[in-house]
């Protein structure tokens, strides 16, 4: 067998001619020597490896080459090459692999070979996988075909919201994608599924919804989780970095709160408004721990407050439908029917079905706001009261080639202005009720 030795680039590869019919062509990688290129008569190009070891020949099979960039291919080479120089035999183990993974020892590989090295979200993607995917954690990972995982992308994309959906296939897909990259070789079953189309949110807390939301906070019996959701309303900073807030970030002489590492992985400063330093200066008496938002039951912080999220909500909707001259009547009735509402969540779903009977279509109210809109909410009151883009961008930490030159040199008082007024907009729009 004749093996040509070039040097592997695209335009080298993509040059290379069929094999003669009924036999196959090798290549031999001019940087990586066990690297191997084999050609087939009909024009398949597959990457290997081939080694001697003990006088015997080792071939390894990596993959096509439209499925592995050269790098790759290169980096899987020497991987494997030095698998065998330990004596193990890349086969074997390859086989161990594709016989016994699972799902869940895939994922618990993938998130300490790969996401904790280079992924600041990987916590995020353990959170998603034991939620969405915690099915398949027993699974051998060859038994999930394409057809399954389209069936649970179509559900997630009904019950849990396009956006959810689509980040759960790409999560599928890259650790399989990850699993080929190192040595298994079945196929990727989420490959050649197609993302649902997302439509950018707009919404935000409207000044007239903000006296039902503020009421039902004042209500809310989980403090911490109220505190937290003012603090992402008066900072407009993301969820993750105000649920991880720590004392030794924030400066009250400066009132600034500095995040060391932000989404875009950059610092932020945020100057803070004086309801936000309110909070702040409040929470400090109250717990003495390095995280401002401390977990009840861990060492660590608090977690999306997601059950105390909804109770807010549905407090406020409730409220906002008994403002409504129309609505009040309903409320009323559903509140005498039955005398053992214990919650508003019951109370809500007794409205809903009272609702139902009588064929009247109730709105939405508040159900619609995500923890994501407190963002919105903090921007969309900077820009009623005239902040330009700029302004904005520098308050939320947006990062834009177009804006950047300006937020080199934009100073945090026309922010912290802009941010202070925006605040006070929101907590007077808050403390405001009407009936409609």
């Amino acid at each position: 067998m004749t093996t040509h030795r070039i040097n592997f680039t695209k335009k080298t590869i993509e040059s290379l001619p069929n094999a003669v019919k009924g036999k196959r062509d090798h290549y031999q990688d001019s940087r990586v020597k066990a690297l191997r290129l084999e050609v087939t008569d009909k024009g398949k190009k597959t990457y290997k490896v081939y080694r001697k070891k003990g006088g015997r020949p080792i071939r390894y099979t990596i993959g096509d080459v439209a499925d592995w960039s050269i790098e790759n291919a290169r980096t899987k080479a020497e991987e494997v090459n030095a698998l065998i120089s330990k004596g193990i035999n890349p086969n074997i183990e390859k086989r161990k692999m594709r016989e016994e993974m699972t799902f869940g020892g895939l994922f618990d590989m993938y998130l300490e070979r790969y996401a904790k090295k280079h992924k600041r979200t990987w916590e995020q993607d353990r959170w998603e996988v034991q939620k969405h995917l915690s099915h398949w954690l027993n699974r051998k990972v060859s038994s999930i075909d394409k057809n399954e995982v389209q069936r649970l992308h179509t559900k997630l994309g009904k019950n849990s919201g396009l956006y959810q959906a689509n980040r759960i296939l790409a999560r599928i897909s890259s650790i399989y994608n990850k699993a080929i990259e190192w040595g298994w070789d079945g196929t990727n079953p989420a490959q050649g599924i197609k993302k649902f189309k997302e439509k950018s949110r707009d919404r935000f807390l409207r000044p007239g919804e903000l006296p039902f939301f503020f009421e039902a906070l004042q209500e809310e019996a989980y403090t911490t989780a109220c505190d937290y959701i003012l603090m992402s309303l008066y900072t407009g900073a993301r969820k993750s970095n105000v649920l991880s807030m720590r004392w030794t970030e924030i400066d009250f002489d400066r009132a600034v709160w500095r995040i060391p590492e932000t989404k875009n992985g950059e610092s932020l400063t945020i100057a803070l408004s004086a309801e936000a330093l309110e909070i702040l200066k409040r929470r400090q008496k109250e717990t003495n721990r390095k995280w401002v938002f401390p977990s009840d039951r861990t060492d660590g912080h608090l977690s999306d407050p997601k059950k105390a999220w909804k109770r807010i909500l549905v407090n406020a909707t409730i409220k906002f439908w008994y403002t409504h001259t129309q609505l009040a009547p309903l409320v009323d009735q559903a509140m005498q029917r039955s005398k053992t509402h214990t919650n508003n969540h019951q109370l809500y779903t007794a409205i809903q079905n009272l609702a139902k009977e009588k064929d009247v279509e109730l709105p939405i109210g508040l159900m619609d706001i995500r923890l994501h809109d407190l963002r919105r909410t903090l921007g969309s009151f900077q820009a009623a009261a005239g902040a330009n883009q700029y302004i904005i961008g520098k308050s939320l930490g947006h990062k834009s080639q177009q804006a950047t030159a300006i937020y080199a040199r934009l100073d945090l008082d026309p922010v912290r202005e802009s941010v202070q007024v925006a605040s006070t907009a929101i907590r007077n729009a808050g403390n405001k009720k009407g009936k409609k």
